[in-house]
């Protein structure tokens, strides 16, 4: 099974998103593009196998209607949170939910980024419904 939705986000600084999602997370960088202005139009980070997608905030009132930006939460399914909770916490993450023990069987915590997404790491990982069926 292949990952078919991708998160989309979109930063006022999207390098120092990247670079924080990087430093902080351990995502590594599948792709940057440019504008002709230098912004980030579009990047793609790997997180084990999950790719999240993002870009500059084009600040014009058209874009903003049609694809409106904010703080979002985003959840990362994961095989050793303990792990990166320390890699998070020794790089200066903002930690929202100390790690947790779910009543559903998941190991998770919770961390903000600079522009106040919230960012979910854990043990859970959903099934596809094809899955759920076998």
């Amino acid at each position: 099974m292949t990952q078919n939705i991708y998160p989309a986000l979109r930063y006022a600084d999207a390098r120092a998103a990247i670079d924080f999602l990087k430093r902080t997370f351990g995502f590594e960088e599948i792709a940057v593009m440019t504008d002709d202005d230098g912004r980030v139009a579009h990047a793609e980070l790997d997180l084990d196998g999950g790719v999240v997608m993002l870009g500059s905030r084009i600040g014009d009132s058209d874009s903003e209607e049609r694809f409106p930006s904010g703080p979002t939460t985003i959840y990362v399914a994961l095989d050793d949170p303990d792990g990166h909770h320390a890699r998070a916490r020794s790089a200066g993450a903002q930690i929202v939910m100390e790690l947790t023990d779910q009543p559903y069987g998941s190991r998770e915590y919770a961390a903000r980024d600079p522009e106040g997404n919230v960012w979910c790491f854990g043990t859970y990982r959903p099934k596809p419904r094809d899955l759920l069926r076998s």
